[in-house]
């Protein structure tokens, strides 16, 4: 239930509206000037050689440009040991067919990462019908480099670095989002990493609820209410559930 609001008249509300409206300026324009030292950051060169599969077979990290010079790569929770995807990631993922044409007309490639090997990640992909390119970075050190996945000596001392920090241990897998630039000789910089809640402007659902009365409705996490979308009551169709152990 709601806690009852204070009702006033038209006046009173345009007032107080007003007054909020000043205050989201503020955050916009404060979001703009952290938007602009995002993109001065300095960037690294990539020297080491990733691979990765996909279904037109091995590609490496310069090949998935394809024809544009910058690379969004998604750090898609499916581990190698995995049933399924993330409820979260997937959760982010079912905003992003929508937004591919956009993306690619502002040269910007999107491709989803995980370390589960590509069959695995071809017939989650498929049972959520999902179209954007996913690729495998199984066998290659790209996730563990780029702080997405843990070892097993990370669990055993319980800590991991993650989101710029060391942390308890939470998963073998978690998310985060990677920018990259090629320039006109092939070379790879990175230029970007974000990490938890860092990736959460990718989720459009969150910035219509914020418009709504209830707004986000949680009181921890997504977790409460949010499910993979064939598995909410009213789906077309329903999958057994497996095991949430991987899970974080």
């Amino acid at each position: 239930m709601m806690e009852p609001h204070k009702i006033v008249s038209e006046t009173e509300w345009l007032a107080a509206r007003e007054a909020l409206l000043a205050q989201e300026r503020e955050f916009t324009h404060a979001r703009d000037a952290l938007v602009a030292r995002r993109m001065a950051l300095p960037w690294v060169k990539v020297e080491k050689r990733y691979t990765f599969e996909t279904p037109q077979g091995e590609r490496t990290l310069a090949q998935l440009f394809g024809p544009r010079s910058q690379l969004l790569t998604y750090h898609f929770m499916l581990g190698p040991q995995w049933e399924e995807g993330c409820p979260g990631c997937s959760f982010l993922s079912d905003h992003i067919d929508g937004m591919l044409t956009h993306l690619e007309h502002h040269d910007v490639t999107y491709v989803a990462v995980s370390r589960a090997p590509l069959a695995k990640i071809e017939a989650f992909k498929k049972r959520m019908g999902w179209h954007f390119p996913w690729v495998s970075s199984f066998g290659s050190d790209f996730n563990f480099d780029y702080r997405v996945s843990f070892s097993e000596a990370d669990k055993a001392r319980g800590k991991a670095v993650y989101n710029y920090a060391e942390q308890d241990y939470m998963s073998d897998e978690l998310p985060g989002i990677s920018a990259f630039y090629r320039d006109e000789n092939g070379n790879v910089y990175h230029t970007y990493s974000a990490y938890a809640r860092g990736v959460e402007m990718a989720l459009g659902t969150y910035a219509l609820l914020e418009f709504t009365p209830k707004g986000r409705n949680e009181k921890q996490n997504m977790g409460e209410w949010m499910r993979h979308h064939d598995r909410y009551e009213d789906a077309p169709q329903q999958h057994a559930c497996c095991s949430h152990e991987q899970k974080p």
